[in-house]
This record gives C-alpha cells, sequence and structure tokens, in this order.
C-alpha cells in the first residue's frame, strides 16, 4: 500500500505539510501530540517561528489541526525548518520525508546538558508499505535514528541530532506483520537507506 502524498497548506501564517489518509494508518511517533502507538488518520510539519517559545506544543498542535480541518487521531510535528524545503526519498517502497534543521546538535551521550540557543529540528515522516509488527515499528524508530546519525557524521555535523527531533514511522493497519523493523530487515534496510539520503540531502541545503 502506498502513503498518501503530502499538501502544503496555511495554518496561522504559516506553511504546513499535511498527510491525509483515507483510513486510519498503523503509526509509531515520538512526537509530543499524537505519539506512541495506535490508528492515525493524519500528519503534519508544520514551520514555526525561529524564537518559538509556547510552553504547551500539543496545545498549539491542536489550534493547528482545528484549522486545518483534521479531524480524529493523527500526529503534528513543529520545525523551524521551511517544510517547502521538504526532502522525499524512496527506496523500495518506502518513503522518508524529511526536513533537516541543525542549527544546534548535540551529542546524544553528552556529559552534561547544554542549553540550546539555535533553532534546529530533524523530524521525519515515514511510510512502510507492507504492515509491521508493534516490535517492528518500536525497532524502526531507532533504525530512522541510526541513519540519521550516520548522515550527520558523514557531513561532518558535530552531533547524533537536535533536542527536539521528531519521528513518525506509519504503515498499513492489516495484512501480515513484519517481525522486524532493524537496518537490516527487509523494511528497516529501505527505511535507513531512505532516511540517510534524505538527510543528507536536506543537509546540503545549509538551511540552518
Amino acid at each position: 500500500m502506498t502513503g498518501p502524498l503530502p499538501a502544503l497548506r496555511t495554518a496561522q501564517g504559516r506553511p504546513v505539510l499535511v498527510w491525509r489518509c483515507e483510513r486510519p494508518w498503523l503509526a509509531v511517533s515520538s512526537a509530543s501530540f499524537g505519539g506512541g502507538i495506535g490508528l492515525r488518520h493524519w500528519v503534519f510539519n508544520c514551520t514555526v517561528v525561529d524564537d518559538y517559545d509556547r510552553p504547551d506544543p500539543p496545545a498549539h498542535i491542536a489550534e493547528l489541526a482545528a484549522e486545518l480541518g483534521l479531524a480524529h487521531d493523527g500526529i503534528g510535528l513543529l520545525t523551524a525548518v521551511d517544510v517547502r524545503h521538504e526532502v522525499t526519498a524512496v527506496d523500495s517502497g518506502v518513503r522518508a520525508s524529511v526536513t533537516t534543521g541543525v542549527g544546534q546538535p548535540v551529542w546524544a551521550a553528552a556529559p552534561q546538558q547544554e542549553e540550546v540557543r539555535t533553532p534546529g529540528t530533524i523530524n521525519a515522516v515515514c511510510w512502510s508499505p507492507v504492515r509491521l509488527g508493534e516490535a517492528a515499528l518500536v525497532n524502526a524508530i531507532a533504525t530512522v535514528a541510526e541513519a540519521k546519525a550516520q548522515a550527520l557524521a558523514e557531513a561532518g555535523v558535530d552531533g547524533t541530532g537536535t533536542v527536539t527531533d521528531a519521528t513518525a514511522v506509519l504503515c498499513p493497519a492489516d495484512g501480515d506483520p513484519e517481525p522486524y523493523g532493524g537496518p537490516r530487515s527487509r523494511i528497516g534496510a529501505a527505511l535507513a537507506r531512505a532516511v540517510h539520503a534524505g538527510i543528507s540531502a536536506g543537509l546540503r541545503t545549509r538551511l540552518y
């Protein structure tokens, strides 16, 4: 099954990429709105101002969803990157749509917490053509993180990501589930290559 393509919309004067599903997809996400595992009817990735300081991102995302006319459960992502610079990469039926901002990269295992001063977020919305089991979905999130870290290292970025990175992986809700989502599994390998390609291309734009 092929995931929906994004539509460029505007909400609260900001550009938004919106994916609407004709029927709900099974998803896993680290997003603050719609995160966890469950059926989701839509995803969006919205550009916010560089000095975004709202203390309630989930409430803000709910406002944006209402303005966009999005009903039922969905996933909302925010980024300081202009989503019109989104990069899509496809590999073996897996599609990854990535916005890449690395103004303040951090090392995941840094010895002390660093204050984030410059906006930067890597958001990835990924679609599998076949169903993944729940364990495979969780594994897929790790695979995205590994592919991201590899792309950043190869580009000479001083970090493994940013503190606000978010990922969503969606798959059909029916069919025989793939048991694995790691980087050497059938779907996981394609996912890793697609995410790596998308982030690598995004980094070349040097937006942040």
